[in-house]
């Protein structure tokens, strides 16, 4: 670990995720035998709101209070620590070209399938939402053949057209997955969509498709928890593999305010943190992006990056729930649950 003293969080010293070993080429991971690799993608030329999110890796590498191994990281809902069962590695900065989006979006397609073709699970920090266009084109370029779907907890649905000379944006990339045949519209899974946005001809292209898109008064009705167990059914149906895309707008601005396109309304942090636990560990999770942490606006407190931090630490515990053979769904442990008697 990148400590150079035991109890060194991870605003002291050198800033990795976790304070995990540096990895910088493929080569590294493989002689590092690393499991999984959190890269940042400091991007924010296709954001179309309040911008800062290229600010958002180091935000999030840094705003972690709890110390690196040897002491552990515990999840004290599961009892299950996640260093015990993967080797975890940062990956260090994707190279961002300002101003210029094809270059970059090339990079960062090259950065994930470096990653994910040295048969490591890639966990990648924005930047904005429209990552994660090349993030799913170098996953699908390092594994082809796959069944993949996509779940996306969002406050938007991220499905309008490309202008007509234009590149896309952060309100384009789900949309450009299907259009290009990466994915099939029903293997794209939303969650937590709500407000005043898309138009009805965008919900009418949506739905045309299978698009599967549960928006927050799919919540209001039938619970939260039923609509977590219907997206997981849903992708279990139609995909191997699962790519999960977290924005931080799908919990409520009470929740997370540095971002850049507000949507009250959403998720609480407590919420989403216990449904990217259960998709990770239900499901054959192979990449992640957490997406549109704007630290600009997220003075004094940092909550924005602290609830980023804990989506991809949750997603890592769920993968290491799995790897460690647990079975069943919305597993907790007894001792903290509190079991009957």
């Amino acid at each position: 670990m990148l400590s150079r003293y035991a109890w060194e969080p991870s605003y002291s010293g050198i800033q990795t995720f976790m304070k995990a070993p540096l990895c910088l080429s493929p080569e590294d991971l493989r002689a590092g035998a690393i499991d999984v690799a959190v890269g940042g993608i400091p991007w924010d030329g296709t954001n179309t709101a309040r911008a800062g999110t290229h600010l958002g890796p180091q935000a999030v590498r840094r705003c972690d209070n709890l110390w690196a191994p040897p002491y552990g990281r515990p999840h004290l809902h599961t009892r299950v620590d996640l260093f015990d069962h993967l080797k975890l590695a940062d990956y260090g900065d994707c190279e961002v070209i300002v101003g210029n989006p094809k270059r970059t979006y090339d990079n960062i397609r090259a950065f994930v399938r470096d990653i994910a073709g040295a048969g490591v699970l890639p966990i990648l920090i924005g930047g904005d939402h429209g990552i994660t266009l090349p993030n799913v084109l170098g996953l699908t370029d390092a594994q082809p053949g796959r069944r993949l779907a996509v779940i996306q907890f969002d406050a938007h649905t991220d499905t309008a057209p490309l202008p007509e000379d234009g590149y896309g944006n952060h309100g384009t990339q789900m949309r450009e997955l299907i259009e290009l045949g990466v994915l099939e519209g029903g293997a794209l899974i939303q969650i937590g969509i709500r407000g005043y946005w898309p138009p009805p001809e965008i919900t009418a292209w949506m739905e045309e498709r299978g698009v599967k898109t549960h928006y927050m008064a799919e919540v209001q009705r039938h619970g939260f928890a039923t609509v977590i167990e219907r997206g997981i059914a849903e992708a279990a149906e139609v995909a191997d593999d699962v790519f999960l895309t977290f924005d931080v707008d799908s919990c409520d601005p009470a929740y997370a305010p540095g971002t850049g396109s507000l949507e009250p309304g959403g998720l609480t942090s407590r919420e989403a943190l216990w449904a990217v636990r259960r998709i990770a560990h239900e499901l054959n999770l192979v990449g992640m992006d957490m997406v549109e942490v704007s630290p600009p606006y997220d003075i004094p407190n940092n909550i924005t990056a602290q609830l980023g931090h804990r989506v991809i630490s949750e997603a890592l515990t769920g993968v290491a729930m799995r790897r460690a053979g647990i079975e069943g769904p919305d597993y907790l442990d007894e001792r903290a649950a509190g079991a009957v008697t």
